[in-house]
């Protein structure tokens, strides 16, 4: 839309509201809103102010004037709101005579990633398909202070709820690991999740299939259609302001906190991608392995070499290392497979035709800046492409056996995932060059993001946890 048609489509919706988001480093929705009244179309040339230095990894308190700019492209009607709201994700910049996009804002960096794979000459289109999961509770509480450290949640279709005897028990509880693919009544969100998907699809995200997941207490997985990077983004950005909402209203809770239960899967973000020159796909050759071109190869060489430093994005959190582990599906190889879901690149096999050719990255959780993600992956893949990067001769694959009943030597051979978000942030910091091509990233943003996280780490360094009590307090 025009922001011309913009103006249109709100008032022939009752709109009273104008609603203008967008994204802050560690990749949350920020937001304020203002009349409809005040709002007009100089607002998408002139922008609307706001105090950059209250947001996180943005400007000091000296130089905290900032500028909103709507992009006209995202706007819809909020499906939440009590009072009829226009809801516009916007781009942040720099105020001045001459405007300038902020080197700091995700979404520039995520179209600065889409034009230098253009300047390339590589390819015109980079498309993106992540499957964000998530868990939906009745009850979450937690608490940390100086003298507790506490978290509980609950969910009425929990195994932990077996013998509950609060009120009537009706059983059809689901075990652990046990939650693929359950018909209700074990299953007991299948309306919320197909809420949750019409009202995506009412705000212009088409939904493939959605279902339970693999973990009980929950645990949910919608599927988008593939869009192109920026727009997947977008996406993402809704996708997760819809999956709380519709929970909120249901009176539950949504999180997409990738480890929130012990001793169960944890929730991904499975990233499938690809790339088109002249709406041909790149990655398809039926002699390949895999039916993977030599593009395509060279692709997941440059993914699965520059991993640990794409992991400081795509698993953010100190909590993105407890679902990194072996055992619960997790993706800690740096392999890539047809088809094997621990390795961190699989081929999906589902079909031969040359369009639906693509590789899915595993490792990212939905806790990342979509932004920042998609690009460190995109960046990487230019990379292994420009530099020839066969992943068979750096020791990645591929490997189609069980590589959790390798024999001890063989397995000793395959790398792994970091196994903490400081080793992930110690990578970025020592393997960055990659991001830094074509102005995509640059040094000013890597260099806040790393402090950001480095301070999360610390903060969670420094308490106790209730596990230490348990092992230790006897000593």
């Amino acid at each position: 839309m025009t922001p011309e048609e913009v103006l249109k489509f709100a008032r022939e919706r009752g709109a009273r509201m104008v609603d203008l988001k967008f994204v802050d480093m560690p990749g949350t929705w920020q937001h304020f809103s203002v009349p409809l009244s005040a709002f007009t179309e100089d607002a998408f040339d002139e922008g609307l102010g706001f105090d950059g230095s209250s947001i996180r990894g943005f400007q000091e308190i000296n130089e905290s004037d900032m500028l909103l700019m709507p992009d006209p492209t995202t706007a819809i009607m909020d499906p939440f709101t009590r009072i009829p709201t226009l809801s516009i994700t916007c781009d942040v910049y720099e105020p001045g005579r001459i405007k300038r996009p902020y080197s700091r804002d995700p979404r520039y960096i995520a179209r600065k990633a889409e034009a230098y794979l253009r300047q390339t000459g590589i390819a015109d289109t980079s498309y993106w398909g992540p499957e964000a999961e998530f868990f939906i509770f009745d009850n979450v509480r937690y608490r940390s202070t100086g003298h507790i450290q506490y978290c509980e949640v609950d969910s009425i279709e929990a195994h932990w709820n077996s013998a509950d005897g609060s009120g009537p028990n009706l059983g059809h509880k689901i075990r652990p690991k046990e939650g693929y693919f359950p018909t209700p009544p074990s299953d007991t969100l299948q309306d919320i999740r197909s809420e949750m998907v019409l009202t995506m699809e009412e705000c212009g995200i088409p939904v493939e299939a959605q279902h339970h997941e693999v973990a009980t207490a929950g645990q949910a997985e919608i599927d988008m259609r593939y869009d192109t990077l920026l727009r997947m983004a977008d996406k993402v950005m809704l996708y997760k302001y819809i999956v709380k909402n519709v929970a909120l209203r249901h009176g539950k809770t949504a999180t997409f906190m990738p480890k929130p239960l012990y001793g169960d899967n944890g929730s991904g973000m499975h990233t499938h991608q690809s790339l088109w020159k002249d709406e041909r796909p790149l990655f398809s050759d039926e002699e390949g392995y895999a039916g993977l071109s030599e593009i395509a190869r060279y692709y997941i060489g440059g993914l699965l070499l520059h991993a640990p430093a794409i992991l400081a994005f795509a698993a953010p959190t100190t909590n993105s290392y407890r679902r990194l582990v072996p055992g619960f599906e997790a993706p800690v190889n740096l392999v890539f497979s047809k088809r094997n879901r621990s390795a961190a690149v699989r081929i999906p096999m589902y079909s031969e035709c040359p369009k639906t050719k693509r590789v899915e990255f595993r490792p990212p959780d939905p806790t990342c800046n979509p932004y920042l993600t998609f690009a460190a992956m995109l960046m990487a893949g230019i990379d292994g492409i420009q530099r020839e990067i066969a992943p068979e001769c750096h020791g990645f694959g591929p490997i189609d056996k069980n590589i959790y009943e390798l024999p001890p030597e063989e397995a000793r051979e395959i790398r792994s995932v970091p196994g903490s978000l400081a080793e992930a942030l110690d990578a970025l910091e020592a393997d960055h060059e990659f991001l830094l091509e074509g102005g995509v990233f640059t040094s000013d943003v890597l260099e806040k993001y790393i402090e950001l996280r480095r301070a999360q780490v610390a903060e969670v360094a420094l308490r106790p946890t209730p596990l230490e009590f348990y092992l230790y307090y006897d000593a």
